[in-house]
């Protein structure tokens, strides 16, 4: 599928281009930010060829693409523009956690490629001076500024993507950063003298490379606009309303935002100082072994401001370097290891591509596509990763720029020391060492071919046969609506983990058996009820979702463990409009929990069931 087709319809399945409020991109995922998130199709959305995975993080949508997810983005902003969202918001409120995540990602996301290149250029200028050029040269005093220009000017950027974040104009908002670094005020905190704007005292800092007062000024901005349009007359709002913004916000950010934000940062920056005196192995152990969840999720852009903090106030950052470098390598070699080992030609033609771009730091490919798909390969990665992360933290292995760490990105960890060039080196052989092995030792369970599958569903039919099972049909145990188990709202009962089924969005209160049999397990909070069929068939039916918070409440089963059941006998009985009212969900999966020793699991065609019609068929 082509990057157009891609963006088309991934704007379709999210519920069109009206119901994106805002989109941005990171190195792997599109981000969108949607005005009615119950609209956005998941389950299709990750069954397009091109995405790897769909999460809902905090309020994002985030469709994971890989390495081209810039191509398909542009596509994407030529389909939605530079509108957002429509007229019939949700007014849904939403976690404090959600909004923080939803926030910082939603700002520093759009400049990671900036960051990303400064960090790339002082790498490269690493290798030269190594090379021989001279640090007293005019070559490395050039490119010295062109690779600090991006945190020098951070305000500015960050000004400008958080103008975009909090819906205010992101060009004034960039201005209000330039006010904290122009020359002029800059000139005033070199002289150190009280400074005063109308008798307010001005507290002097020097705001480059800062990050919390800008986000914060430009925060108190979005309000500011919004009073500042409502005020302005409409004959000469466009140049009242600009007026207003500036005039308000620019005083207030020298005078009371910025220090504050200042303070905030410090006292960060004090924070993570403290860690890495004290305890300099945690951070990068951490961020070793559960990197791949962050990702998994997308939270790990979430501690980039802590990093550009520590960049900005000592040069060099242990929050994020160090630990996902031990990561990033792990899952190259996992993925490596499942790629070699793998008899699926799919899986290893994946197994080796996503293992190249993991190991130059992109690892959504090798996260989705191997190591989380197969579970052991990812318990191989935090183990390794983790270790690796311990040696990098015992040795105070730093990254001096960014650039997600991976080979391509080795310059970074290069300075005057050599020993934290060769401590990146070794943390990057431990790790695939470590990972590697565990990975071919632990195994996997692989994915058969599509010709080995038919030679076992033969297989099947012919033991079947000669124990002489027949057909076997299942009678529904409640009447009411046939919903897929796929549209179920859990993604243990959706994904069949527990076995293979069907749903029912019931109509009456009454619970039949689906077959002659015996009750297995009827569960203490009654929600539940195990039961064995004189077929071998292990039947599980789940009244709700997360009744068993219910402890019993509204739920009366008349039978109990042990007791010889016969089709369509009455099991018991639940009050339906009084779970709905206490907040759950009534939809009820009926499972085969010993699916696998079937050919085939068939739930009926039909839209509603009674208790007297089939509602599964096995083969």
């Amino acid at each position: 599928m082509d990057n157009k087709q891609l963006a088309n319809n991934c704007i379709e399945l999210i519920g069109g281009k009206k119901n994106v409020k805002s989109v941005t991109h990171c190195a792997t995922r599109l981000r969108f930010t949607l005005s009615d998130q119950k609209k956005a199709d998941l389950k299709e959305i990750k069954k397009l060829d091109g995405v790897l995975d769909v999460q809902l993080v905090g309020t994002q949508t985030q469709i994971i693409i890989g390495p081209n997810v810039q191509n398909v983005y542009k596509e994407v902003k030529k389909i939605v523009g530079e509108t957002s969202g429509s007229a019939n918001e949700t007014t849904e409120k939403k976690r404090a956690i959600d909004k923080l995540l939803d926030t910082v990602s939603g700002i520093f996301g759009p400049i990671i490629p900036v960051i990303t290149a400064a960090g790339m250029v002082k790498a490269v200028l690493a290798i030269l001076v190594l090379c021989g050029l001279s640090k007293e040269s005019q070559e490395y005093y050039i490119i010295n500024f062109i690779s600090d220009a991006t945190f020098y000017f951070f305000p500015i950027l960050l000004g400008f993507s958080s103008g975009n974040k909090f819906g205010c104009n992101p060009f004034l908002a960039a201005v209000i950063g330039g006010v904290l670094l122009h020359p002029n005020f800059v000139a005033l905190v070199g002289e150190g003298n009280a400074v005063a704007l109308f008798g307010i005292p001005i507290k002097l800092y020097k705001y480059a490379s800062s990050v919390l007062p800008i986000i914060l000024t430009v925060w108190f901005m979005s309000y500011v606009e919004r009073f500042a349009d409502k005020v302005s007359p409409n004959f000469i709002k466009a140049i009242l309303k600009p007026l207003l913004i500036v005039g308000i916000t620019a005083p207030i950010a020298l005078t009371a935002i910025g220090p504050v934000g200042a303070f905030l940062g410090d006292l960060l920056a004090s924070g993570v100082n403290y860690l890495d005196v004290n305890f300099p192995f945690l951070v990068p152990t951490l961020m070793g072994t559960f990197t791949p969840l962050l990702v998994f999720v997308g939270m790990h852009t979430t501690l980039t401001p802590l990093a550009a903090l520590s960049l900005a106030n000592k040069g060099f950052e242990t929050i994020q370097g160090p630990g996902m470098l031990a990561s990033n390598i792990a899952e190259g070699a996992a993925a490596l290891a499942v790629a070699l080992k793998t008899k699926n030609h799919k899986t290893k033609q994946l197994a080796f591509s996503s293992s190249a771009t993991a190991l130059c730091g992109i690892t959504e490919p090798a996260l989705y596509g191997v190591t989380f798909k197969f579970k052991k390969p990812l318990i191989a990665v935090m183990i390794g990763g983790g270790v690796a992360g311990l040696y990098a933290g015992l040795t105070r292995l730093v990254r001096f720029s960014f650039g997600s760490p991976g080979f391509a990105t080795l310059p970074v960890f290069i300075g005057e020391d050599p020993a934290n060039f060769r401590n990146a080196l070794i943390t990057l052989a431990i790790s695939f060492v470590i990972t590697f092995s565990l990975t071919w030792v632990l195994g996997f369970e692989d994915e058969v071919e599509e010709n080995e599958q038919e030679e076992i569903k033969e297989e099947r039919w012919t033991q079947r046969i000669n124990l002489n099972k027949q057909v076997v049909e299942l009678i529904s145990p409640l009447k009411g609506k046939v919903v897929a188990l796929s549209e179920v709202n859990d993604p243990t009962f959706a994904s069949g983990a527990v076995g293979q089924g069907v749903a029912i969005l019931p109509t009456d209160n009454h619970i039949y058996s689906p077959v002659n049999g015996q009750v297995v397990t009827v569960f203490s909070s009654k929600h539940a009820i195990g039961i064995k069929g004189e077929n071998g068939e292990e039947i599980l039916i789940h009244l709700g979702i997360n009744t068993v918070e219910l402890e019993g409440k509204y739920f009366a089963i008349k039978v109990k463990d042990g007791d010889k059941i016969s089709e369509g006998q009455l099991l018991g009985s639940f009050d339906r409009e009084k779970i709905k009212k206490a907040g759950y969900d009534i939809i009820s999966p009926v499972l085969i929990t010993n699916s696998n020793l079937f050919l085939e699991v068939i739930p009926t065609k039909n839209e509603l069931v009674g208790n007297e019609d089939t509602l599964i068929t096995l083969l």
